[in-house]
Parts: C-alpha cells; sequence; structure tokens
C-alpha cells in the first residue's frame, strides 16, 4: 500500500493539473489528507461509490499519462545521473576549486528539479 501511495504521490505531482476538479480534490482528501471514502463522500457531499470511482479513474489517467509522457521516468533518471555524476566526481583527483564549482552547479541543477 505504501508503494501505491508512492507512486500515485509522484503521478499527482506531476499530471495532476491535468485531472478534473473533483478528480483532484478526492485524490488530496484521500492520499494527502488520509480520510477514508466515507469521510470523503460526506465532505464532498457524493455517494462513497463516487469517491471510489473518481479515485479509480483518476489513478488510471495519472498512470497513462506517465505511460505515455513518462515524465517521472525521465525525472528518476536525470536525478539518479546527476547523482552519479557527482559520486564521479569526488572520486576524481581534480583541482579542488573546479571540484567545488561542479558541485555547486550539479547541486543548483538538483535544486531545480
Amino acid at each position: 500500500m505504501l508503494e501505491k501511495m508512492v507512486e500515485i504521490g509522484f503521478l499527482f505531482d506531476f499530471y495532476g493539473k491535468l485531472l478534473t476538479d473533483k478528480q483532484q480534490e478526492t485524490m488530496t482528501l484521500y492520499y494527502y489528507d488520509d480520510l477514508s471514502l466515507g469521510e470523503i463522500a460526506e465532505r464532498l457531499a457524493i455517494s462513497r461509490q463516487g469517491v471510489y470511482d473518481h479515485l479509480q479513474r483518476g489513478e488510471e489517467l495519472l498512470r497513462d499519462y506517465e505511460k505515455k509522457l513518462q515524465l517521472v521516468k525521465k525525472y528518476t533518471n536525470l536525478k539518479e545521473g546527476l547523482e552519479g555524476f557527482a559520486e564521479y566526481i569526488q572520486g576524481q583527483e581534480i583541482n579542488p576549486q573546479i571540484r567545488e564549482e561542479l558541485t555547486k552547479k550539479l547541486k543548483g541543477i538538483k535544486e531545480a528539479l
């Protein structure tokens, strides 16, 4: 269950704005605010089945967007590549000033992600 929550969290961060307002609200209440289907249904004045349908459709759309656009995959690969490059730099015998400058630039790139 935790893996699914992390997966949906990542997907929602990248593609959440592409969902309908109701889907966004439902997924936020469920995944981020940790409300039950019943609590969400009461808050949104819809049935528990309606909440479930919004969640299922939202998850399906998020996964479909990732399958087509692969932004999370690209982000993850880029982040891992930057971390590998940072480790490589630290292991090389280079001028300490150059190492420090490269490390600062990598840090800036990571923060921009």
